[in-house]
C-alpha cells in the first residue's frame, strides 16, 4: 500500500479502495455533507453507510455536490434487520437508492444475519447483482457458521464480510476462514472509538514511527489485508486516519499488536443480538 488511492480486488474483479470512511452516527444534513466533502478532498473514495444510519440522503447530496467523478467513488449501503426477507429487501434497496440518488450501487450488504431471513435476503441481493443494479454483494456481522450456511445455499458468493475488528478483537479464526473462501474482511469500528488508544504497546510503537496510536492501529489493519472504515467528523482526524503510507510495521511490531487480542467486543455479538 503506497497511497490512499490504492485498491483491493474483490473475487468478482471489482476494485474497492483499501481504506474508507464509515458514517455511522454522522448526522444527516450539514454535518455529513461537510464530513464527506472534507474526506473526498483528502483522498477518501469509499463511503460506507446503511439505511439504519438515516443519512443516505446526505451521502447522496455530498456525492452530487462533489467534483469527483461517480466512477471514482465506491458507495456501500446495507439492508437493515427489519427490512429483511426477499420482497422486503428488494423494496428496501429501491428506497435506499432513491435516498442516495444513485442508479447503480457499488456494494450492498446484509447488515446482520437475521435468523430465518438472511438466506431469503441474500436471494434478493443475488437478483440485484444479476440485474446489474449493484456491482458487488456481501455481508456484515456474519460469524463462521453464518457464512458456512450461506455458502451452502448461495449462487453468488459474498465478496466481503464487514465485522467489528480491532486489536482487542482480532477475529483471527474468522479472517482465516474468509481468506480460505476468497472473502475480503472489512473492519467497522477499527479504532474502537478510541477506547484503547492509551495502550502502552501502541504508544511505544507509535513513538518509534513518529505516528499516533490510531495510525498504528489502522496500519495494522492494512498490513493484515483488512479494509478499515474509520469514522470521524473532525477534519484533523480524517487527515490523520489516511496519513498511513510513509511507514511500515515490522513483524515484531505486528506480533506485539496481535498479542493485544482479548476477544473483546464493544458492539453487539451476532450470536446474541435481539433482532
Amino acid at each position: 500500500m503506497v497511497s490512499i488511492f490504492d485498491k483491493v480486488e474483490l473475487h468478482n474483479g471489482v476494485q474497492i479502495p483499501a481504506l474508507g470512511l464509515g458514517v455511522y452516527k454522522v448526522e444527516d444534513g450539514q454535518q455529513i455533507e461537510e464530513t464527506i466533502q472534507t474526506a473526498l478532498d483528502l483522498g477518501y473514495r469509499l463511503i460506507d453507510t446503511a439505511s439504519f444510519y438515516q443519512n443516505e440522503e446526505g451521502v447522496g447530496r455530498a456525492i452530487r455536490n462533489s467534483s469527483i467523478p461517480r466512477e471514482d467513488l465506491f458507495i456501500t449501503t446495507k439492508v437493515w434487520n427489519s427490512e429483511q426477507g426477499y420482497e422486503n429487501t428488494l423494496k428496501a434497496f429501491e428506497e435506499s437508492m432513491d435516498r442516495l440518488g444513485l442508479d447503480v450501487l457499488d456494494l450492498y450488504l446484509v447488515h446482520w444475519p437475521v435468523k430465518g431471513k438472511y438466506l431469503d435476503t441474500w436471494r434478493a441481493l443475488e437478483q440485484l447483482y444479476q440485474e446489474g443494479r449493484v456491482k458487488a454483494i456481501g455481508v456484515s456481522n456474519f460469524n463462521i457458521h453464518h457464512l458456512e450456511d450461506l455458502l451452502d445455499h448461495c449462487k453468488v458468493k459474498p465478496v466481503i464480510n464487514q465485522v467489528e475488528l480491532h486489536p482487542l478483537l482480532s477475529q483471527a479464526e474468522l479472517r482465516n476462514f474468509c481468506l480460505d473462501h476468497g472473502i475480503k474482511v472489512e473492519a467497522w469500528s477499527p479504532l474502537s472509538r478510541g477506547r484503547f488508544l492509551d495502550e502502552p504497546v501502541l504508544g511505544k510503537i507509535a513513538e518509534q514511527h513518529g505516528k499516533t496510536p490510531a495510525q498504528v492501529i489502522l496500519k495494522w489493519h492494512l498490513q493484515n489485508q483488512i479494509i478499515p472504515i474509520p469514522k470521524s467528523v473532525t477534519p484533523s482526524r480524517l487527515k490523520e486516519n489516511v496519513d498511513l503510507f510513509d511507514f511500515k510495521l515490522d513483524q515484531k511490531e505486528m506480533e506485539e499488536i496481535n498479542g493485544l487480542n482479548k476477544n473483546q467486543r464493544f458492539g453487539a455479538d451476532p450470536d446474541h443480538i435481539d433482532f
